[in-house]
């Protein structure tokens, strides 16, 4: 193989968790053979083993992402699918290892991953490599509908978008991956656009009580979330709102999440918090709603106001879909080079191809 020659194959980062598990299945049912990737010898041969192969086939021993970078640099798979987790520490030198020439997908949805992400667009515009961060649930479910509402539209006034997920949790620890995200949502604070600038803003400010298109009802708070980011960039509006129902709801547990984390900004607190959350048993539990829902309501000049939903199943699993629908499209040689948000990637069809039905006025 010359320097820039890729293999076609797909490897999945954290395949031995929920959302790698379910990304190894669908593309297995789509005819992609993956490559298995994970810190577990023996947790790798059972996924392995439940895909039909034989244990020791196709799969990837690494336990850290330095280490994971390097067997990407020396395999040079020709797309990688990110499922591991604290994106702001793996993301970028395991997306570089993809470069040049091979393609990259992760499911970040906090404002530093993501951001910090989307700073190697030139570099991968120019390794000819196409990266995509956010491709899950988060950042698509909002981005697509905003893209969906702005076509053929100047730049609005004003957007708000609400991450409404439902989501069935399964028996289990809360695991590092998820801990370290939740933190660094607490430690970022909360964040809006004004004038076209990112500022600050109170974590779970504007609590929100949404009646959803089948009836239903639940609430958000504003939240730190690459949906702000993402719809941003997708309309130009100079004023953006993100909200989420994952933000505590709770008045009084809203008043004391600024001195929250505040002290999570310490090092050596946050390296606790992590791993006592990470350690935590969470047991299982049915979908609290029947679906999951992307919204924006967007305002322009002239006092026009539209508004929309995306509706999907369980969330998790429509990040699964979400994910594997972005490596397939990598895979057929589908991406251009760059580095993107999902809709902006593949447009906000991609929405619906991953199972999800647009609902706009």
């Amino acid at each position: 193989m010359t320097p820039d020659t890729r293999t076609d194959e797909v490897w999945i980062l954290g395949a031995t968790g929920r959302i790698g598990r379910a990304v190894a299945a669908r593309l297995a049912a789509r005819g992609i053979d993956p490559v298995l990737v994970g810190r577990d010898p023996g947790r790798l041969r059972e996924a392995a083993t439940a895909l039909g192969r034989d244990g020791d086939s196709r799969i990837v021993q690494a336990d850290t992402a330095e280490r994971i970078a390097a067997r990407i640099g020396e395999k040079r798979p020709g797309v990688v699918v990110n499922t591991i987790g604290d994106y702001a520490a793996t993301a970028a030198p395991i997306a570089r290892a993809c470069m040049p020439g091979g393609h990259y997908v992760d499911l970040a949805a906090d404002l530093v991953a993501v951001p910090r992400l989307l700073g190697l667009h030139q570099d991968a515009t120019a390794a000819g490599s196409t990266l995509v961060t956010g491709a899950g649930f988060g950042v698509l479910a909002t981005e697509s509908v905003v893209v969906k509402l702005c076509e053929g539209r100047p730049a609005p006034r004003e957007v708000r978008v609400d991450a409404l997920a439902s989501v069935a949790m399964e028996a289990g620890a809360v695991g590092a991956a998820f801990a370290a995200t939740s933190v660094d949502v607490l430690t970022t604070g909360g964040r809006r656009y004004r004038e076209g600038r990112p500022v600050r803003a109170r974590l779970g400010a504007g609590p929100l009580t949404h009646i959803l298109p089948d009836g239903q009802t639940v609430r958000s708070a504003g939240l730190p979330s690459g949906e702000l980011l993402a719809a941003q960039r997708a309309s130009g509006s100079p004023s953006v709102t993100a909200t989420s129902a994952l933000a505590p709801a709770s008045p009084a547990v809203r008043a004391v999440l600024p001195v929250l984390g505040a002290l999570l900004s310490v090092p050596v607190l946050r390296r606790l918090a992590v791993s006592r959350m990470a350690g935590m048993r969470m047991k299982a539990a049915p979908m609290p709603r029947r679906h999951s829902w992307g919204h924006a309501v967007i305002t322009w000049p002239d006092g026009t106001s539209r508004e929309g939903w995306l509706r999907a199943g369980d969330g998790m699993d429509y990040t699964a879909d979400v994910a594997t629908e972005a490596a397939v499209r990598l895979a057929r040689g589908e991406g251009r080079p760059g580095a993107y948000t999902p809709a902006a990637a593949f447009g906000p069809d991609l929405a619906t191809a991953a199972g999800g039905d647009f609902i706009l006025d």
